[in-house]
Order: C-alpha cells, then structure tokens, then sequence
C-alpha cells in the first residue's frame, strides 16, 4: 500500500482552521436582550428627571412654608374685636395660664361685662322640682376667668370682684360641658360654692359664694356658640344656676398649693377638680370645704388681714 503523503509546512495544501458551529437563534433569548437594554436606556434618561423633581418638590415645599408664616404673621396682625358687653357669658373656662390681674375692686366697675341680660331675675323661681333634693348643704367649686379674654367678639372675663358688684343674683351661663351642666342640676338653694379664678398668671380658689337659684335653662345657649345640635329656643338643652356673692378670701389658696394637699395622704387627695382640671364645674366634699375654709382662715390670720364680705 502506497505511504500517505505528508503535507509540506510551506505548501498551498496546509489545511485552514475549523470555523466555528454558527448559534441556533432564539426568541427567548432576544426578547431578554431586547428588555436588558430597554431598562438601560430608560435608566439613562430618568436619572436627570429624578434630580428635576427633587429640586422642584423642594422649591414648592419651601414655598408653601413661606406661605404659611406670612398668613400666620397676618393673623397676629388682626386687633381684637371690640367688647360686646353680655354679661355672665361662658363662665366656663380651663386652666391655660396668663398674665395676672391686680384689678381692684373699683376697677372691677369697668368691666366690659354687664349685669346678667335675664329679662326678669325675680320672675325665676328659686326651687326647681325637677333639681334633685339633697339633705344639708352640699359644696361645690365654679371657676370663672378674671381676665380679659375674647371669645367670638365678646369678653369672657368675670371675676370675683365682678359678681361682688351685682345688685341681683348673676346666672352662671356659659357651661357647655356635660358634667359641669350635670352638676349644677344637682345644686339646691342655700348650697355654698369656691369662686376658682383659672387662665390667669395665679389660679386659685379666692372666695365663697352662694347659689340662691337652682338650675333654669340658659337662654342664650342657641344664639351663641358653642351650639347644641339638637338646642333651640323651644328646646334648650344647656342650664345655669343663679348665684350670689359671700366673701373673698383676704389670701387666695393658690392652684400650686392646691396640688401639695392633693398629694397621697393629704386632706384633697381625692378632689375631684384635681382630678379632672379642665371640668369648670366640680364637686367638694364637706371635709374638703372644711379644710380649704380651715387653710383660708390660717392664711388670713398669718398676714394680719380679714375676708371681705358685703
């Protein structure tokens, strides 16, 4: 058999280098491709638009900041409406804390509140039958504001020194509040109440008074808001108590000192106005009258004055 002939390293006959098997194409693959570079492209182009949106949502932010600052700046400018003498009206009040009122007396005159706007005092009864009846004397504690302070246009202030200078007995309107309105229909005549001076620089308890009318409706409960939504002036649904100056305390119990007592073992550990600050009108037990009246006395005594009384 005749030998095979070797190719020559220089020769034309050198045999070319295998190419490559070609690649089967796929749908898969290039839908995949295809979304890869979709993604890419959209990454490219939304990375300038986020920084857009940052620096304008920033820009609008600060605007609607700036906005509200010169509106609050606006409001601030607003002077306080003038007096609307309606005297008596919202009694009611929570402890907030303001500047103090050194008001004396025949200062008191000056007020922008006027005597109870009742059409006839003397025409109401002083005993309800629906008031329930309670044995003795029963206490109670009723705060009022002795500053100035405007609610919807009129001046909420009543003091003590206020009600001194009634010649008739002043209704406690105003309460708009479910337990102190409860409370005063418990109240019968010859019941003995603290006159509780609150939202002022020195809160406190700084005299008696007496209430001498018990509960009728609150005339003036629909006219004025806060609004019952089932009140009207056939249907009133808000009550006062008509009541009467005793005495002022020569040294008020002031609110702080309050507290010390209702501390755990103390004579007012279980004072219901401590317990529930914001109520404007709240029951006192006899040995809490007892005490507080027994402090009131004290007081006095140490500084070398008398209560005032008519």
């Amino acid at each position: 058999m005749p030998r095979r002939k070797r190719a020559s390293d220089g020769g034309d006959a050198a045999a070319e280098p295998a190419k490559p098997a070609r690649e089967r194409r796929s749908s898969r693959k290039a839908a995949a491709a295809a979304t890869v570079s979709i993604k890419k492209v959209v990454e490219i182009d939304r990375e300038p638009v986020d920084g857009l949106d940052k620096v304008k949502g920033a820009r609008k932010r600060a605007a609607r900041k700036r906005k509200r600052k010169s509106e609050s700046a606006e409001k601030t400018k607003i002077t306080a409406k003038p007096a609307v003498t309606t005297g008596g009206w919202m009694k009611m009040t929570a402890d907030k804390g303001s500047s103090s009122d050194d008001e004396a007396i025949n200062g008191a005159s000056k007020s922008s509140r006027a005597v109870s706007e009742d059409p006839d005092v003397d025409s109401i009864p002083a005993v309800n039958p629906e008031a329930p009846r309670h044995d003795g004397e029963w206490y109670w504690l009723m705060k009022a504001e002795p500053e100035s302070r405007f609610e919807n246009g009129i001046d909420v202030k009543f003091s003590i020194d206020d009600l001194r200078l009634r010649e008739k007995p002043e209704g406690w309107d105003g309460v708009r509040a479910y337990g102190a309105r409860n409370h005063m229909r418990h109240m019968n005549v010859g019941d003995k109440a603290f006159f509780y001076h609150s939202n002022c620089k020195e809160p406190g308890i700084v005299g008696v008074m007496e209430i001498v009318k018990e509960f009728s409706e609150d005339s003036k409960s629909f006219l004025r808001p806060p609004f019952h939504i089932f009140s009207s002036k056939d249907n009133v649904r808000w009550s006062l108590v008509h009541v009467e100056f005793v005495k002022k305390f020569a040294v008020p119990i002031g609110l702080k000192e309050l507290r010390e007592l209702g501390k755990p073992g103390g004579p007012l550990e279980n004072m219901e106005m401590l317990k529930q600050g914001r109520l404007s009108v709240s029951r006192v037990s006899a040995e809490e009258w007892q005490a507080l009246c027994g402090i009131a006395d004290k007081k006095a005594e140490e500084a070398g004055l008398k209560h005032e009384t008519n």
